[in-house]
């Protein structure tokens, strides 16, 4: 039942000790604030991170030849590894239990692309349709490639989101046009966006995709590729077979086991790994800190209820002669703990999310490279917003029960 007396006395009393009052809540205001601000801060470095990995398959690999560095079997040092179809062949075979896609690539230098009196410099790229299960791009337009594109030979492309920006009018459909690379005409069949943030996720939207069997018979490279990338199955880690798949090619192009050159490796499982424990430790620093604002706010107003009951002593001690219950003295001491903690920790909430969301204006739609969508699960902040609420009862439990227990006659004398 509302008390409407004991609300006025609350609030004369934080009348009458305005700055005492406000320190108080200051401090549980900065531990809410902080908390809320940090979190947000965090989820945005981590979402702009892990962003740079897109939609790719995080289980996965790339591997490619390179120079040797140690002489083997009578061959010398600085051969440079090609690798080939055969290669790709032994690998599928070897771990077709482990590997769930493989797609090898080609890089074809290809000049100025151009359509009409439209031409922009882009990177064009031999690869197969097993790249779409892998790589962070999605199709936006049309399809991508195909087996039968690969089995023909086809002089088809499927284009990036910046190529289609640059070669066509906004409102002008490219599927079934032509470009022209390095003097021969492809025709659009789908066009990418990227997945990936930061500059990877820029170069894939200035890529031009063909057919690897194409780009080996235009390059004369029937047999050779350039690089692969695979992903395992879901139950399978990149680790497993790392290590196996690159003594595989390094037997078979006759490099020294021990040689760190030859065939190179990238294992993008174990970058995704690190970063995620990475931002483990941001997030429990992040409750490290904000717990311990918390938790100095909350002893805060615990320290000032003291204060409080020591300097009403003797009202607290005429209230009890009058025939006040230990019951209203305590609830009495705990409206006001309650009430300054929910008010200043409400206050903290709404000021944190406040700022998370003007970070999230900051930083705009699209984000930074390493930055972007800050955000703060509400959730989280209601849930500690009401823990801190019932610290504060408990933290103002103790001034209470001693308030509670005041000897009026000793009360009476006290000065």
């Amino acid at each position: 039942m509302f008390d409407f007396d004991k609300w006025q006395e609350i609030f004369n009393t934080i009348k009458k000790h305005k700055l005492r009052t406000f320190l108080t809540a200051l401090g549980v205001f900065w531990g809410v604030f902080m908390l809320v601000t940090l979190m947000g801060a965090g989820q945005g470095l981590e979402n702009g991170v892990t962003g740079l990995f897109g939609g790719h398959a995080t289980n996965s690999m790339y591997a490619g030849g390179s120079k040797t560095s140690k002489p083997y079997k009578g061959r010398k040092p600085g051969r440079w590894i090609q690798l080939t179809v055969a290669d790709m062949e032994a690998i599928e075979s070897r771990f077709e239990d482990k590997i769930e896609y493989l797609s090898p690539r080609m890089w074809m230098p290809s000049g100025e692309v151009t359509r009409g009196d439209r031409k922009g410099a882009f990177e064009t790229r031999g690869d197969t349709p097993d790249l779409i299960h892998i790589d962070a791009f999605t199709i936006i337009d049309g399809r991508f490639l195909n087996q039968l594109d690969m089995n023909r030979r086809r002089k088809v492309a499927v284009i990036g989101k910046r190529v289609r920006e640059v070669l066509f009018d906004e409102d002008e459909d490219p599927l079934g046009q032509s470009i022209e690379i390095k003097g021969s005409k492809y025709q659009v069949v789908g066009v990418a966006k990227s997945d990936s943030r930061g500059n990877d996720g820029k170069e894939d939207d200035e890529t031009i995709f063909i057919p690897l069997t194409t780009a080996q018979q235009i390059m004369n490279r029937p047999k050779n590729i350039g690089w692969f990338v695979c992903s395992m199955y879901e139950n399978v880690m990149v680790s497993e077979v790392e290590d196996d798949l690159v003594a595989l090619l390094k037997e078979r192009h006759t490099i020294a086991p021990d040689d760190p050159r030859g065939i190179w490796s990238d294992n993008v499982e174990e970058q995704f790994r690190e970063i995620n424990g990475l931002f483990f430790g941001i997030k429990f620093l992040v409750w490290f800190v904000g717990i311990g604002s918390l938790l100095a706010g909350v002893i805060g107003v615990g320290n000032i209820m003291l204060i409080v009951v020591k300097e009403r002593t003797k009202e607290i001690g005429i209230r009890k002669a009058l025939g006040a219950t230990p019951i209203s003295i305590i609830s009495m001491v705990l409206m006001e703990s309650v009430f300054v903690t929910t008010l200043a920790g409400y206050f903290g909430l709404a000021a944190g999310t406040g700022v998370v969301y003007l970070m999230n204006l900051a930083v705009g739609e699209d984000g930074g490279q390493f930055y972007a969508n800050p955000e703060v699960d509400l959730r989280v902040g209601v849930i500690a917003l009401i823990i801190l609420i019932i610290s504060g009862a408990i933290t103002g439990l103790i001034p209470a029960m001693q308030a509670a227990n005041v000897n009026p006659v000793e009360a009476l004398k006290d000065e």
